[in-house]
């Protein structure tokens, strides 16, 4: 894959509301939201860890050879912000949030994507670099 013009990875920054208050305080049914979202995505998993908050929260992290998924979750607010980077063509990261999404039985999500590993800004400043240099 060429890094002019195509990214070498997409990242979604997920801010998932309205989500099953229970859902989010579990570190087991998050666990395994996360592991089966990657799973639906066909990423390969590598490593996979988790930590519950006192009184309430889970987060955590599924390491997968294409980059990783992770998860920090606001019990009280029923609300998750999650991070999905994937490399490479055959990992789909919106197919991991869709599942996210819906095991959390959420009702909201605002989502941002994010193309990394784009040299176009560099190949812009070279170009300015060059122009300015023959004034």
């Amino acid at each position: 894959m060429s890094v002019f013009g195509h990214p070498l990875g997409v990242q979604l920054l997920a801010e998932i509301w309205d989500c099953d208050q229970d859902k989010l305080n579990d570190i087991k049914t998050v666990q395994n939201i996360m592991v089966n979202a990657a799973k639906k995505a066909k990423a390969e998993i590598r490593e996979v860890v988790f930590h519950r908050f006192e009184p309430q929260g889970v987060s955590g992290v599924v390491v997968i050879s294409e980059s990783h998924l992770t998860i920090h979750t606001w019990p009280e607010l029923a609300y998750a912000a999650v991070d999905i980077f994937t490399c490479g063509e055959h990992v789909d990261p919106w197919i991991a949030l869709e599942s996210i999404t819906q095991d959390l039985n959420a009702e909201d999500a605002n989502v941002m994507e994010i193309s990394r590993g784009m040299k176009n800004l560099n190949r812009l400043r070279k170009a300015k670099q060059q122009a300015t240099a023959t004034l």
